[in-house]
């Protein structure tokens, strides 16, 4: 069976590419999803995983659908390898079961990997320039609540639960026990 795996990184992005990319291939089954491809834990990925058997080929548009990372890819190559699965990538040209589909791949991750980490590097260093310069302070903090004193008093007085004078404040959890901490501090 000829299995596809497509994703996309946020809800808004469109998947038309890669499944306009599957119709000439035979794909029997499409798994998708909208999730970032930064790790390993999918859902879709996992289930992927879980599904195909021996003489299965798995597909996708590109290798980088698959995974972000060389470490990533080459892990989830080797459970596909483990259940005797190919894996093809279209945009690439890459077919595992060839040596020569396997070197390649092993080329265009570290490749891929490396990229990534030269964008991050990058990112980190404007950002740094930036916060030297006085053009970056970060994110605003957020204004306490006009009933913050009052909801504390009753959290304190143990007639709210944490959660409940979260709820009441509109706050999310981090940044109520933040704000708590502050006061606490100060």
């Amino acid at each position: 069976m000829t299995v596809g795996y497509i994703r996309v990184s946020a809800a808004d992005q469109n998947p038309a590419r890669q499944e306009e990319a599957f119709k000439n291939h035979g794909v029997e089954r499409v798994f998708e999803e909208k999730i970032s491809g930064k790790d390993m834990n999918r859902p879709k990925l996992r289930e992927l995983l879980d599904f195909v058997r021996e003489g299965d080929t798995v597909i996708v548009e590109s290798y980088s659908r698959l995974a972000r990372s060389t470490k990533d890819l080459l892990l989830i190559i080797d459970k596909l390898q483990e259940k005797k699965v190919s894996f093809v990538s279209l945009k690439e040209n890459i077919d595992t079961t060839t040596p020569q589909g396997k070197l390649m791949l092993t080329i265009f991750a570290g490749l891929s990997q490396f990229e990534r980490e030269c964008t991050l590097q990058r990112q980190a260093e404007g950002i740094a320039i930036a916060k030297a310069e006085g053009k970056y302070k970060g994110r605003k903090p957020i204004a306490k609540p006009t009933e913050w004193d009052y909801v504390i008093g009753l959290y304190k007085a143990k007639e709210l639960t944490a959660a409940q004078a979260q709820k009441r404040l509109g706050l999310s959890r981090a940044t109520f026990y933040r704000m708590l901490n502050a006061r606490n501090k100060a």
